[in-house]
Formats: C-alpha cells, sequence, structure tokens
C-alpha cells in the first residue's frame, strides 16, 4: 500500500475511534446521571445523539475508504504513464507473509 494511502486510511481510522470514544464516552455519563430521572424526550435525545455519533463514525470510515481507492488510482496511473504495470488491488497481501507466532 503507498504511504499516502495508508496514512489516509491511518487518519482516517483514528478521527473515527477518537470521535465514537469520545462521544461514547459522553453519552454513557450523561446516561448514568440520567437514567434514574430519564424522560421520554431525554431519552429520545440521547438514541439521537448515538444515532448521530453512529453515522457520522460510518462517513468518517466511508471518506477514508474513498481516499485510500483514489490513491490507489493515482498510483497506478502514475505507474501506466511510466509504463510500469501496476499490481491488482487487494484489501489482504497473502503472498510473502511471515508469521512469527504460532496459530
Amino acid at each position: 500500500m503507498h504511504p499516502a494511502a495508508f496514512a489516509g486510511a491511518v487518519v482516517g481510522r483514528i478521527t473515527h475511534y477518537a470521535l465514537s470514544g469520545t462521544a461514547g464516552a459522553l453519552v454513557l455519563r450523561g446516561a448514568a446521571k440520567a437514567a434514574p430521572k430519564a424522560k421520554p424526550v431525554a431519552r429520545r435525545l440521547l438514541v439521537n445523539g448515538i444515532a448521530s455519533g453512529i453515522t457520522t463514525g460510518r462517513r468518517l470510515g466511508e471518506a477514508a475508504e474513498e481516499a485510500r481507492l483514489k490513491a490507489g488510482d493515482l498510483m497506478a496511473e502514475a505507474r501506466e504513464q511510466l509504463g510500469e504495470e501496476a499490481p491488482p488491488p487487494s484489501a489482504v497481501g497473502v503472498e510473502g507473509q511471515a508469521h512469527d507466532h504460532e496459530h
């Protein structure tokens, strides 16, 4: 994987986990305090907040994947311009992978 594509994927993942982790912690803290007194409106707001966090996380993941794919397309086009054959895209590299642990 090209460093730019890898960096984009890593940034996307880190952002996703940071936002969802922060949102989740705030939601849980608020829910723990409000649980005994929760009213239907408060519960609905809490559920809507959680749903928004899930949606945001998905969008960030999609954006990171799209950036990775665009970077791969650019790399393939650049290699083609140089007369090289671009390797086929692969989600997982299976050739030449040495494991330093037992299964």
